[in-house]
């Protein structure tokens, strides 16, 4: 059994110092689900990615990417359209903050068709995320897909919002109906200000609880998570770490997670079984993983050997 990740692969631009007049771009792959399913493999989860990849070099990237991390991308679509491409800016904490070329690419012109043969059968969960739900055309299409994995498999998200692409009222306006699609929701704290600011935090979980998710994760970055199953809540402690940067860090968490639940047999269903101990271990694994992210640059996670290594 496999865990399939749908989603966007980005260009993850960033600007060096060049030569007078010149602005010198460093290009790594991104893009919040193509970074999760690259974890996930990494890891030693069998994984799957859905994604339309173009025949431009950034998609010939991706590829390299994913491919060399051991993700199956038999089921990816070859696109006409180009990638997607995010110039990025990091601030003195290490954060990275985002103007996006996104008109237009490959990653958000799902069809229903090209998503509606996709066979399921063999996935214990299936993880998606950030714009691939939102921008149209496509969200309709994977919608669509997570209503039909929902039957069997575990079905994660991560919001991942992007305001400068679409507004966080999009977010909102979707959010009571993937509360009801899926059964791990992770999202980060800043995610959680922009969907409800000055909304204390346990009203938010436990409304979104009522909505139908079993599971959520709220991300705190160097302040570690709180988790959360059915209302009973725990709070996971950050690995310590030095930090390079944080590109990545929540997908890595999120990869860290579904691996660790997998491990355990837990993936399946409506993570009916896990209980609050063994959500807490699944957290604390996620972030280990996440810590390593952040100690290298870019949207770089471990591969499994460097999480036993003294």
């Amino acid at each position: 059994m496999s865990i399939t990740v749908l989603g966007e692969c980005v260009a993850d631009a960033f600007a060096t110092d060049g030569r007078p007049g010149e602005l010198s771009l460093t290009v790594h792959p991104g893009g919040g689900p193509a970074n999760t399913a690259t974890a996930l493999a990494r890891l030693g989860t069998r994984t799957r990615f859905l994604g339309r990849l173009a025949a431009d070099p950034f998609g010939a990237l991706f590829r390299d990417r994913l491919a060399g991390s051991g993700v199956d991308l038999s089921g990816c679509v070859a696109a006409a359209e180009p990638s997607t491409l995010a110039i990025a800016a990091l601030d003195a904490e290490g954060r990275a903050g985002y103007t996006f070329h996104a008109e237009g690419t490959a990653d958000f012109q799902w069809q229903p068709a090209e998503l509606a043969t996709v066979d399921l059968t063999k996935s214990v969960a299936v993880h998606t995320g950030s714009l691939a739900l939102v921008r149209a055309p496509g969200a309709a299409a994977v919608e669509e897909l997570l209503a039909r994995a929902g039957a069997h498999a575990t079905v994660s998200i991560d919001p991942n919002l992007r305001p400068l692409l679409v507004a966080p009222e999009r977010y909102r306006e979707r959010m009571a109906a993937w509360c009801a699609l899926t059964d791990l929701l992770r999202l980060s704290a800043d995610d959680l200000a922009l969907l409800h600011p000055d909304q204390p935090v346990a009203e938010v979980l436990d409304h979104w609880h009522q909505l139908g998710v079993p599971l959520i994760v709220l991300t705190l970055g160097e302040q570690g998570a709180l988790a959360s199953l059915h209302g009973e809540r725990v709070r996971i402690e950050a690995a310590p770490v030095q930090v390079v940067d944080t590109v990545g860090a929540g997908d890595a968490f999120t990869a860290g997670l579904l691996h660790h639940l997998s491990q355990a047999g837990l993936l399946g269903g409506r993570l009916n079984a896990l209980t609050v101990d063994q959500m807490a271990d699944a957290c604390r694994f996620a972030a280990t993983v996440a810590a390593l992210t952040c100690s290298v640059a870019g949207a770089n996670p471990p591969w499994a050997a460097q999480l036993t290594t003294p």
